[in-house]
């Protein structure tokens, strides 16, 4: 049974060590994704963010006296003014469009349940991150899942999305760049899209989650963010993937309709009242100085990504990927005609011996033979041993 199926799995409970297992009973399905926030070995491969920025050199690019002077006390429930502004300025559009939330995966959550009722549906674009769907089905929304290929390098399937598109359809949900695969959607498409939706679900909303796109390679310029395109489009980010810092628990929500925007804020404050202050005054530092932090990750991002390549070419008659167009992340996939399904079983059973970590494919709602791989959360200096160790598994398993 896939990660990504009901309630009813039988699941070891998280944070356990136990290998007693029972129904899982959760509003929200239990996947094994989890694990990444207990497991960290030293090859971690799992990871799609860029490095972990350290709270030292987010300070170096502070003014240390205004941090002193900040009052702990509660934050606005749409979130702090300079921080909207500084989102705003990165996606072009007014700040009065910007909610903060704690991570793209509660704004999804607070959009779905706000949006939709009982009945509606939710068209969703998979594989995709585990809470991207999973937050759907913990708001009660009926989940119609549009399975995109490896085959067709994940590209989006308009007429999948056609075909599932109704009067019922509340929200279209997909992510550009694509998590497992890093594969971005084109604007034709998105304007394909709209039109989709235009004459078979015209009460719909399209949410693309954008979490990735600033994470280009060497000196490829991010595209532009889909934030103010067309009314009908909700955006999501956070400063969590391209920028390294995750801990900051900062996203945000790009809404241009008034009234769904103050009753997304109504929602935000029945939840979690308000975001953090200090986090949200540090990614405000964080944002205004992006580009220090990025360049340089762009850098590293493209020099890591020339290893990927080099090592998947020299690894082709295992292994088969889909080339990135932005992210820290890649879908490989073990091929078919050289592994069986106890090969494959065994490949992942030999990891932990090589101290090395992958994301499975099933956490995303793909089989086992496909893996997430992460190229840019290591040292460079231990990428390269990484993929060593994941050749010597490949080895291992053909013995």
């Amino acid at each position: 049974m896939s990660a990504l199926q009901g309630n009813s799995e039988e699941r070891k409970q998280p944070g356990s060590d136990s290998d007693i297992t029972r129904e899982w009973t959760g509003r929200f399905p239990y996947n094994e994704i989890i694990s990444l926030l207990d497991v960290n070995r030293p090859f971690n491969l799992a990871e799609s963010t860029s490095q972990d920025l350290t709270v030292g050199e987010l300070l170096d690019l502070a003014d240390l006296e205004s941090i002193r002077g900040l009052t702990l006390g509660y934050g606005k429930s749409a979130g702090g003014l300079e921080l909207r502004e500084a989102i705003a300025d990165a996606c072009k559009v007014s700040s009065e469009q910007v909610i903060t939330t704690q991570g793209v995966a509660l704004g999804l959550f607070l959009l779905a349940f706000e949006v939709c009722r009982p009945g509606d549906d939710a068209v969703l674009a998979t594989p995709c991150f585990p809470p991207s769907r999973d937050c759907l089905i913990g708001a009660g929304v009926n989940v119609r899942e549009v399975k995109l290929t490896f085959e067709r390098s994940y590209r989006l399937d308009l007429d999948g999305i056609e075909a599932e598109l109704s009067s019922k359809t509340r929200l279209v949900s997909i992510a550009s760049p694509q998590n497992p695969s890093g594969v971005q959607t084109s604007r034709a498409e998105i304007e394909r899209l709209l039109g989709l939706m235009e004459r078979r679900s015209p009460e719909a909303l399209l949410f693309i989650d954008e979490t990735y796109r600033e994470a280009t390679y060497g000196d490829a310029r991010a595209v532009d963010s889909f934030a103010g395109l067309d009314a009908r489009i909700v955006t999501g980010a956070s400063v969590s993937k391209a920028l390294g810092a995750p801990g900051l628990r900062t996203g945000w929500l790009t809404v241009a309709e008034p009234d769904l925007r103050s009753r997304l804020t109504v929602a935000k404050m029945n939840t979690v009242i308000s975001g953090a202050v200090l986090d949200e005054a540090l990614t405000t530092v964080l944002l205004r100085n992006k580009e220090k932090v990025l360049a340089p990750r762009r850098q590293l991002l493209g020099s890591a990504l020339k290893q990927v390549t080099a090592w998947c070419d020299a690894e082709r008659k295992r292994i088969e990927w889909v080339q990135p167009d932005a992210g820290a992340l890649c879908c490989m996939r073990l091929r078919g005609d050289a592994w069986d399904e106890t090969a494959t079983s065994r490949f992942w059973g030999l990891l932990p011996h090589h101290d090395l970590q992958l994301a499975s494919g099933t956490w995303f709602g793909e089989t086992n033979r496909v893996f997430r791989l992460g190229f840019g959360y290591l040292p460079p200096a231990s990428l390269g041993s990484a993929l060593s160790a994941l050749s010597s598994v490949l080895d291992a398993v053909d013995a």
